[in-house]
Formats: structure tokens, C-alpha cells, sequence
């Protein structure tokens, strides 16, 4: 009986790690979609991924790579290695997650990797852009040019994680799941 409830448990990871899996992957092929400017998928995917894969590496590997394929359509960009960056630090926001998916630590995960999102890329924009004055006049006015799109960003990642985040709870409740601890994840 050991082996079969080991067997059991070996597959219900697998099914969750494939339902996960897949979420990100369908999140990854709207994002080439068109779309408005930063209301994209892909904070709520890094964000989703980190709180449900169990290996660091994957969790992060899996948005990353998605990023990536997403951005051999939409085009090559002088920041990419900065907003790939940014995006692993939203894995490790989700990482926070892992413990206790509640609507408001994932509310609060959202909001906290806009927000870097929007501080860690218009700093780089600044910085490495050439496109403001290395002042800190060019640092504010890169700033405020960019509300709109946190804006977006902000509306996008809340969008998307709802949909991510509900649809896994959907899908452990139709399979029968039970919703993964820290020690039973992906």
C-alpha cells in the first residue's frame, strides 16, 4: 500500500506540474498577442511560477525562457538582460507565496513586482537608455513619462493573476487535487 499511495502522490505532482506548466506557457503566447503598451502576462507568470515550482530552477527558467521565445517575435531590445532581471526577482516574489497563496499576499506579490518592474527598468532606461540626461531632472522626467505604463503593467500582472492564480484553484478542485504545502509542489 506504501508504493501505491508513493505512486499516487508521484502522480498527482506530475498532473500539477503539467497544469502549472501549461499556464505559463499559454501566458507566454498572449504576450506576443497584440496587446496595449506593458498590459502583458508575464509579471504574473514569473510571479505564478515562482510560487508553485519547487525547484528554484525551473521557476525561474520556465518564465525566462518564455520571455525569451515571446521576445524572438516581438523583437530584440538593448535593456532585455535588465527586464529579465527584473522578471526573476518577480519568480522570487512568487517564492514568497509558496507558504500561502491568499488573495492578498498574491495582491501584494502583484503590486510589489509592478512596482519594481516599473523602478528597476525606467532606472535602467535612464541610466543605459540614452534617451534622458544623466540628471537627476532626466531621472524624474523618465519617471513620470513612464506612469502610464505602470499603470498598464499594474492592471496586466492584477488581470493575469487572477486568471493564473484562479484557474490552477479551479483546476485542483476539478481534479481533485489538494492544494500543494511547501513540502508537496511542483
Amino acid at each position: 500500500m506504501g508504493v501505491e499511495t508513493e505512486s499516487n502522490n508521484q502522480n498527482l505532482y506530475a498532473l500539477r506540474f503539467v497544469i502549472a506548466a501549461v499556464m505559463v506557457l499559454l501566458a507566454a503566447v498572449l504576450r506576443i498577442l497584440p496587446h496595449p503598451w506593458n498590459f502583458t502576462p508575464v509579471g504574473a507568470m514569473a510571479i505564478f511560477a515562482g510560487s508553485l515550482f519547487r525547484d528554484r530552477r525551473i521557476a525561474c527558467l520556465l518564465p525566462l525562457l518564455a520571455l525569451f521565445a515571446g521576445d524572438l517575435f516581438v523583437g530584440l531590445y538593448k535593456l532585455m538582460f535588465i527586464v529579465y532581471v527584473s522578471f526573476a526577482l518577480s519568480v522570487v516574489l512568487g517564492r514568497w507565496l509558496a507558504r500561502s497563496r491568499t488573495v492578498v499576499r498574491i495582491g501584494g506579490a502583484v503590486f510589489f513586482g509592478a512596482l519594481q518592474f516599473f523602478l528597476v527598468t525606467n532606472f535602467a532606461m535612464w541610466a543605459l537608455g540614452g534617451f534622458y540626461p544623466r540628471t537627476a531632472t532626466g531621472l524624474s522626467t523618465c519617471f513620470i513619462n513612464a506612469v502610464p505604463y505602470f499603470w498598464n503593467t499594474l492592471a496586466g500582472d492584477f488581470v493575469y493573476a487572477t486568471i493564473l492564480f484562479g484557474g490552477y484553484a479551479l483546476a485542483e478542485r476539478l481534479f481533485k487535487l489538494v492544494p500543494c504545502s511547501r513540502e508537496a509542489k511542483p
